[in-house]
Order: structure tokens, then sequence, then C-alpha cells
């Protein structure tokens, strides 16, 4: 009887094997990659209803990240400002200004302001601002540069890959809890090798003498 297929047909079993393995892990990557947060959800930048510049408030005029989200030294959530907030300042400043008329008419209605979520965590996570900003996490390591913001937009994956680097390694991420809100900081402990080494190991004495424990457990940070 003649032979059908050609003696070469016999490494087809071999190569379509090797085919589906290099084509999963292809998918493998593409998922790890364009699926995660770091991918689909840092620089994500929502449209606010009234243009808030953090680059004004917060750098040019200095204004305290406590001034409006007051809560965060004691509430596991970081509080939007409310208009009274706002109104503090401008019930006197750019009183007649279109850009704030939405501020004006939510004083007058009592009607909040709209604020649109830049920065989700899931319903099965829990996350206290009061615990870490009052060990001395800074406000940038999570939100970035918010001084030198036009729109706030989102600067860290928040995933929880990211969250455990930090929880494993502490000591690389503390600061004197005084400085919380200090801006540039992160970028001026680390501009010297030597010196971000130094400011490590005094942190790493820190965590000791202080019990400073970040957990890396499920149940600390899911419900």
């Amino acid at each position: 009887m003649p032979q059908i297929f050609p003696r070469k047909a016999n490494s087809l079993p071999a190569v379509s094997l090797m085919g589906a393995l290099g084509g999963g892990i292809v998918v493998v990557l593409v998922i790890w990659y364009y699926f995660s947060p770091r991918f689909t959800d840092v620089g994500y930048q929502p449209a606010q209803p009234v243009p808030y510049s953090h680059a004004q408030h917060a750098g040019q005029f200095a204004i305290d990240c406590r001034y409006c989200h007051n809560h965060v030294e004691t509430s596991e959530h970081a509080n939007i400002p409310s208009t009274q907030t706002c109104m503090n300042c401008h019930s006197q400043v750019r009183t007649e200004s279109l850009k704030l008329l939405p501020v004006r008419e939510s004083w007058a209605t009592g009607t909040p302001i709209p604020w649109v979520n830049v920065h989700f965590l899931p319903d099965y996570v829990q996350f206290s601002h009061a615990a870490h900003v009052n060990v001395g996490v800074g406000c940038e390591s999570c939100h970035g540069r918010v001084d030198q913001m036009e729109v706030v937009s989102l600067e860290e994956p928040l995933s929880m890959s990211w969250c455990l680097d930090c929880h494993r390694n502490p000591e690389e991420h503390l600061r004197d809890p005084a400085a919380v809100v200090q801006m540039g900081f992160n970028e001026e402990v680390r501009a010297d090798g030597e010196s971000f080494a130094a400011y490590v190991d005094a942190n790493r004495a820190r965590v000791e003498a202080e019990g400073i424990q970040p957990p890396q457990n499920c149940s600390a940070c899911h419900y």
C-alpha cells in the first residue's frame, strides 16, 4: 500500500505542540501586561465638574493636603472636601469667577459638588488612610506629585503586588510623619545612593524600635 503522508509529516504533532505552548505563553504574557492595572488604570484622568488645579493650590499656594482632606489622619477614607471648605476662601477670592459657578450654586442649594473619583479600590479591599499617614507613608507615594497636576490623574496601579512591595520593605518608603505631605521628598531622598542607604538604615532601626509590621496576610486587606 503506497504511503499517503510524507515522512516529514511525522514531525507535525511535535510542531503543533510547540506552537500551542508558544501561543499559550504569548497569551499569558499579553494578559499579564496589557490587562494589569499599570497598563489599564494608570493615567486615568477624568474631567471634574469644577476645574480645580492642584498645581495652583497645593503647589503655588502650598496649601497643606490636610486642609481639604482633613480626615486622612483619623479615618479610613480620605474625604473629598465639602463646599464649605472651598467657600472658606472663595467667599472672598474670585467671587465672580464663572469657573467657580458650580461651587457657588452648591453652596446656595446645599447640593454637593459631584466630584469624580480618581482612585478606586475593589469593594473587597479595605484600606485605612489614617494607618498609613500616621506612620509616615507620604501622600505622594500613592498619589504622585499632585502639586504639579492641573488635573489629578492616577499615578500608581494600586494593585496587590504594588501594595505588597511596600509592606515587605517598609524601610524604603517610610518618612518622618511630620513630612508626610511634603512633595518631592521621594525624589530628593533617592537622588543620592549613599544618602538613600543611610535613610533606609535609619528607617530600619525605626521599624524595629516602633514595632512597625505591615501585614502581609490576606485578611489584613481583604474582607
